[in-house]
């Protein structure tokens, strides 16, 4: 009896005593800003297609392209110029994925930062893209390092377009912990 009434003091002691560390569980909000440089033509792409369907026929010069997919590896800038300190790069792939009158991609792309504040960082951004709307939502669903369990958004706006080279500016969102 005395050995349960001990244990029972015991617990509410703890209980008492226990303070959990809500700072550490506060979720974090960081704002970034960046351009992806894609580039498809010239002799050094950062994009390049790796699958094209061979049995898909369309008279849509659209749906003509449907299925192809393409590898990147973009460099991020902190501005649109090409000459801009890079700050990450963009890895992942896109596919386009539409058989109507849209250019839409399902896109699968890892920011990983190789410097600044956030260096060995990365995030991933992961949706649909319809590339000739002027701004694009796309979610962020994880991340390591500092945006490990990262979630939010981002605002994609293409901004210069020569051929099927673009740059876009990435608005991003994220909670960390």
């Amino acid at each position: 009896m005395a050995l349960k009434a001990n244990l029972l003091l015991l617990c509410a002691l703890f209980l008492l005593s226990y303070k959990p560390t809500t700072e550490a569980m506060k979720l974090k909000k960081t704002r970034i800003q960046f351009y992806m440089h894609d580039v498809i033509s010239g002799p050094n792409p950062t994009a390049v297609r790796v699958a094209t369907p061979t049995n898909y026929t369309s008279p849509n010069p659209v749906g003509a392209l449907f299925g192809d997919i393409y590898v990147m590896d973009n460099p991020l800038t902190v501005t649109p110029s090409p000459n801009s300190t890079v700050i990450a790069r963009g890895q992942g792939i896109y596919a386009l994925s539409s058989q109507q009158n849209e250019f839409s991609l399902l896109m699968s792309l890892t920011v990983g930062f190789i410097s600044g504040p956030y260096n060995g960082s990365t995030f991933s951004i992961l949706g649909r893209n319809p590339i000739m709307n002027t701004v694009r939502e796309l979610p962020v669903v994880g991340g390591s390092g500092i945006f490990r369990l990262a979630r939010g958004y981002c605002f994609a706006q293409t901004h210069s377009m020569a051929n099927t080279d673009a740059i876009i500016g990435y608005n991003v969102t994220l909670l960390h912990y």
